[in-house]
């Protein structure tokens, strides 16, 4: 019985302690532990101005522990729906911009333009519902950002899921 059990309690906010030899204060100084961003890549078949048909829908490992199965499924279920119903739309108006670009000198693709950024705000607006409803909560945040392509210079949009860290009353500031 000399060993005893130590059950130590899990903050959601990891703190690690700043080593500072020219500070001595008393309050010892902490600063939270920042995790890399996750990023949720576009997976269809169908791209329209860096915008995807489809994201995919396998739960990172990075946010276990953090949000259930469940929340994120739904997120990735409400965005896809977004993005089958209005891809789809914009290959069709972008096909018919296509054949009539020659006789409207480029202005038949302006629908296509306008449709796209119609999208991308339905899918920010569902993100910020969706963040206020869950995961501001939690400690995330999710957005749609433009970001290059690992195998080359094109730009796609993803989604990414930042760790913000949560406010705790029992650290001082």
């Amino acid at each position: 019985m000399n060993e005893m059990d130590i059950i130590t309690e899990q903050h959601s906010l990891d703190l690690s302690r700043i080593n500072d030899d020219n500070n001595n204060d008393l309050i010892p100084n902490f600063m939270p532990r920042i995790f890399e961003p996750i990023i949720i890549r576009g997976t269809g078949h169908i791209t329209v101005f860096a915008l995807n048909n489809k994201f995919n829908e396998e739960y990172p490992q990075g946010l276990m522990h953090k949000v259930s199965r469940d929340e994120y499924q739904e997120t990735i279920k409400h965005v896809n729906m977004i993005l089958r119903k209005n891809i789809p739309n914009h290959l069709k108006w972008l096909l018919c911009g296509c054949i009539c670009c020659c006789c409207t000198m480029g202005l038949s693709l302006c629908p296509v333009i306008f449709l796209n950024k119609r999208s991308k705000q339905a899918v920010s607006k569902v993100l910020d519902n969706e963040n206020t409803r869950v995961y501001h909560k939690l400690g995330l945040h999710w957005h749609l950002i433009k970001q290059k392509c690992q195998a080359n210079s094109v730009q796609e949009y993803v989604l990414m899921i930042e760790f913000r860290p949560t406010l705790s009353l029992s650290h001082p500031d």
